[in-house]
């Protein structure tokens, strides 16, 4: 066998390499980014470096210092690039030349990637610059720092895949072209990207707490880097109301986790949680955030949401929830923004205090919105409210509509589900449905 000098082995491989390698990437990417100017060339340096660590750790085992290695591996990318670059350039130059070259744009290998230093945030801002436009920049950030691909992404802003997929190589060519240098921001400049950065670690949660791709209901890796981001954010500026809000949003939200799944993980609605799961420690870390927040001045999009999140997850029962108050604050959020998904969750609030009738009638707006009409979550909470207007036909062909149209596998079993019981429930509607 050979000697394992300098490594720690990993067990299982596949789960606790991925989630160290999605972990360390901003990082390595930050300090790559750092002493390069062409971010898109670092991206993909370190890119390079993921795929080299993802097929050698399993079989050699983990480095003693997989930052390093990480840095080291993409630096050596970089270098070759470089050089490649300068040989189809200047072929006919000599040597000394050539590597006088290299050196003056290829970072050295000796730096602070050894310490703890955390470029994270620094790349965090970065991307969130204001040469780039809010979506593309979001959409970057999501791509470089997240780590999520093209297709969550443009899950997230309702889009196809093709043209998130542009939007996102526009953003890296207007990065490489104004030469944005790569250095936390002054206080001005924190201020006018700290929009999309918040929108960002949202979206970025968002994504890990209800996974729109794939087999799993959420991905705690996404959900708790979001988290360990918006701390960061904080921590920076703790005096800012909506960091705190999103911040007491993404704990009181996460405080259900694990009572969202059953035990093959299949979703379980927020009515039917056993609430005892709920983590007491983040949902009480998470109404003293909101609490103070709400006392500085005027009230942000953020704290809106962590208020109705706190109201949730106070409620010792499902029956207990204080509707009518999370429905005066969904019609304040609904005025602050234009949001279909906010109008969405007014709808359901105002079927909870007025019955489903009123909550089918609101979101009737929606059938001529482009950003959500043919989205699944129009059909599931249309199918849902149908339901409890005794409509049951038309609630499972809202539910079958919804489970075709989702890509969570989580989520279009839940549908199927819901369908399926509804037409055991009324087996000869169900037959006249089909």
């Amino acid at each position: 066998m050979r000697p394992n000098r300098g490594r720690v082995t990993a067990e299982p491989p596949d789960f606790t390499i991925g989630r160290l390698l999605r972990d360390l990437a901003p990082q390595v990417l930050g300090a790559v980014a750092r002493r390069h100017e062409d971010f898109a060339a670092a991206e993909d340096a370190v890119q390079e470096a993921l795929i080299a660590a993802a097929t050698q750790w399993p079989v050699e085992g983990v480095p003693a210092n997989p930052r390093g290695w990480l840095f080291r591996v993409a630096v050596r990318r970089l270098t070759d690039h470089v050089r490649s670059e300068l040989a189809r350039r200047r072929r006919e130059e000599t040597a000394a030349t050539h590597l006088s070259a290299i050196d003056a744009v290829v970072p050295s290998m000796i730096g602070d990637i050894e310490s703890d230093e955390d470029d994270t945030l620094v790349l965090l801002f970065m991307c969130c610059h204001p040469a780039l436009t809010p979506p593309s920049a979001i959409a970057l950030t999501l791509r470089a720092v997240a780590g999520l691909t093209t297709a969550e992404i443009a899950n997230a802003f309702l889009v196809p895949e093709a043209t998130m997929a542009q939007r996102i190589s526009r953003a890296k060519q207007t990065i490489k072209a104004s030469r944005i240098p790569f250095s936390m921001p002054t206080e001005q400049e924190r201020a006018d990207r700290l929009s999309a950065v918040l929108h960002v670690v949202y979206l970025l949660f968002s994504e890990g707490y209800t996974s729109s791709v794939g087999p799993n209901l959420h991905r705690a890796d996404l959900s708790s880097e979001a988290i360990r981001l918006t701390r960061m954010v904080h921590g920076l500026l703790p005096k800012n109301g909506e960091v705190a809000g999103l911040l007491a949003l993404m704990l009181l939200t996460d405080a259900r986790r694990a009572a969202r799944a059953g035990p093959g993980g299949e979703l379980i609605p927020l009515d039917e949680q056993d609430r005892t799961l709920w983590d007491q420690r983040l949902i009480a870390e998470g109404v003293a955030l909101i609490s103070g927040a709400l006392g500085r001045g005027s009230v942000g999009l953020y704290q809106l949401q962590a208020a109705i999140a706190a109201v949730h997850d106070e409620a010792a029962r499902a029956e207990d929830t204080d509707w009518p108050q999370i429905l005066a604050l969904y019609s304040l959020l609904k005025r602050m923004s234009d949001n279909p998904m906010v109008v969405l969750n007014h709808a359901i609030a105002g079927a909870m205090v007025h019955g489903p009738e009123a909550g089918l009638e609101l979101i009737k707006a929606l059938d001529t919105d482009a950003r959500i009409r043919g989205h699944y979550r129009l059909d599931a909470v249309r199918g849902h409210l149908l339901e409890k207007a005794g409509d049951h036909e038309q609630a499972m062909a809202h539910y079958r509509a919804a489970a075709e149209r989702t890509t969570s596998i989580p989520e279009r079993n839940y549908l199927i589900t819901k369908a399926a019981r509804l037409g055991l429930a009324n087996p000869g509607r169900e037959a006249s449905g089909r």
